[in-house]
């Protein structure tokens, strides 16, 4: 089912980007939308090899689930630069580009639960069941803990940009993933005993 939304997806931001262009408003039901896209391909990833932070499998929806464990938010913006428009998805993100081709973790942004990424999640399935105890993800339920907090980190940079990309805000990536298992004081399920 993502892999028809997607198409949709590029669609409303083709729409968004006129729309934005001529008015500065990013059009709430276009919004919703993409957000929806979004957070559904995120919930998926975080339960799949974007991250295997949950059992729990990803509910069919576009909207916010609440007590899932991957969440994600973008606040809708009153007002979008005009100017900006033509130049946030491919001139300002071009070091995010750059970096992102360069650094084999996070070429899931052109195919987006793919790459690297994916491998790493893996390893901390399998490979780190062999390390020892505490950090046996397949025979105990243990994530390393550096590991998803990579995993995590660099899922949070792909999304922010995506947002960037999809028009979805003006503020601006950090040129870096952020380390760490929550965000906004959030528990997660790898932050749990």
């Amino acid at each position: 089912m993502l892999t028809a939304l997607w198409p949709l997806f590029a669609a409303a931001s083709v729409v968004a980007f006129f729309t934005i262009l001529f008015t500065g408003r990013y059009p709430r039901i276009l919004f919703a939308f993409t957000t929806g896209v979004l957070r559904w391909s995120w919930r998926v990833g975080y339960y799949y090899f974007g991250a295997l932070g949950t059992d729990r499998y990803p509910p069919f929806s576009l909207g916010a689930v609440p007590g899932y464990p991957a969440r994600l938010e973008i606040a809708h913006p009153e007002r979008l630069s005009r100017g900006l428009v033509l130049v946030k998805s491919w001139l300002l993100l071009l070091p995010h580009y750059l970096f992102l081709a360069l650094v084999p973790l996070a070429l899931r942004l052109a195919e987006w639960w793919g790459g690297l990424i994916w491998l790493l999640a893996v390893i901390a399935a399998v490979v780190s069941s062999l390390v020892g105890p505490g950090t046996m993800l397949l025979f105990t339920g243990r994530y390393p803990r550096h590991m998803f907090d990579t995993i995590v980190g660099v899922d949070r940079w792909i999304l922010r940009v995506a947002a960037y990309a999809a028009l979805m805000t003006d503020e601006y990536p950090p040129l870096r993933f952020d380390r760490g298992g929550t965000e906004a004081g959030r528990e997660t399920e790898a932050d749990r005993p």
